[in-house]
């Protein structure tokens, strides 16, 4: 099959590409080529993907058999696929998890859940999908709608509850306490990337998904204080986990702690039987404990854990979080 990746080289889509090329199929990729190199035998269009003109332009002069479109965030950019790839076999998009919100009616949150996105990321991503299912039904265009949820690899590195940011991973290191929302035990599912890449390739390869919308999931969830424990048991330390309320968080910084209130605070899980059932290469085989170690050794490699001794933020809230719960009131 001849394949385009729009993007290529990101948190996912680098897993993608090498999937495609151990299945045998004809990968090119359409970036900017800005960030990193393509594997051998990889083709390469350059183009901004937010130039619409240029972009539908060099797609119809390709016959594609499949696309996959990890940049994709808009109904704009979506409205630009239905034209690039008129006449194309099959086509997958990248959604998330986050079109459902966090104000469950059911759980494990099954694809035909009320979508009650409050994020302009997955606000955005709902447009997006209507745009593509308005196509299927009107035009036949063959789209499926992929959700992932939290997709760690070694480009994304690995998150932490309360921020985007891994300067937790020193602090295990060094000994020190660090900072979760509330009591630490919101639940949540994980997936490596390399795991998530078969779902992609297995939805092309497979006709019975289009017209059809997955969630991209594991058949398990963690609480996040396990997650942070699993991260203690590959340093070889354990350290103490102190809760802050999520309000506190946001009114203390609402920028610098936004994914726990977009999505990490609450309890998310995903139901993952039917592409279980539908996508039958799609096994997720890498453990958490596995994953992290992995994605630990690249953040390592790269120099990307900052030194926690230069930061005086988590140690003034552990203090005053501290202070709270040791306060007695007079008698």
């Amino acid at each position: 099959m001849r394949v385009v990746v729009i993007g290529g080289t990101g948190n996912i889509s680098t897993s993608i590409v090498r999937v495609l090329l151990e299945r045998g199929h004809e990968v090119t990729c359409f970036n900017r080529g800005l960030t990193a190199p393509l594997p051998e035998g990889v083709r390469h269009i350059q183009g901004d993907r937010k130039d619409y003109e240029d972009f539908v332009a060099k797609m119809r002069k390709e016959q594609f058999d499949g696309a996959i479109d990890m940049r994709c965030m808009t109904m704009e950019d979506a409205e630009s696929d239905v034209r690039a790839f008129e006449g194309v076999g099959h086509f997958v998009f990248c959604s998330t998890t986050c079109t459902y919100g966090v104000d469950y009616d059911w759980m494990p949150v099954t694809e035909d859940h009320p979508q009650r996105a409050f994020t302009t990321y997955g606000i955005r991503k709902i447009a997006a999908e209507k745009v593509f299912l308005k196509a299927f039904w009107e035009k036949g265009f063959p789209v499926t709608i992929l959700r992932p949820s939290t997709t760690y690899g070694n480009k994304l590195g690995l998150l932490r509850q309360i921020a985007t940011e891994f300067s937790w991973l020193d602090r295990i290191r060094k000994g020190k306490p660090i900072l979760v929302s509330g009591d630490g035990k919101a639940i949540h599912q994980f997936l490596h990337v390399d795991d998530a890449a078969y779902g992609f390739v297995g939805a092309l390869e497979n006709d019975c998904c289009i017209g059809q919308a997955y969630n991209l999931v594991r058949d398990n969830y963690y609480q996040f204080d396990e997650y942070h424990r699993t991260a203690m048991e590959i340093i070889g330390r354990e350290v103490e986990m102190v809760g802050i309320p999520l309000d506190t968080l946001l009114a203390i910084d609402p920028k610098k702690f936004r994914i726990a209130g977009d999505e990490f605070s609450f309890n998310d899980y995903y139901s993952h039987e039917k592409i279980y059932r539908d996508i039958p290469i799609f096994r997720p085989k890498i453990s958490l404990k596995e994953g992290m170690t992995s994605v630990l050794e690249a953040l390592d490699r790269a120099g990307r854990i900052p030194d926690s001794d230069t930061m005086t933020w988590e140690d003034d809230l552990i203090r005053l979080a501290r202070n709270i719960r040791d306060y007695k009131m007079p008698e």
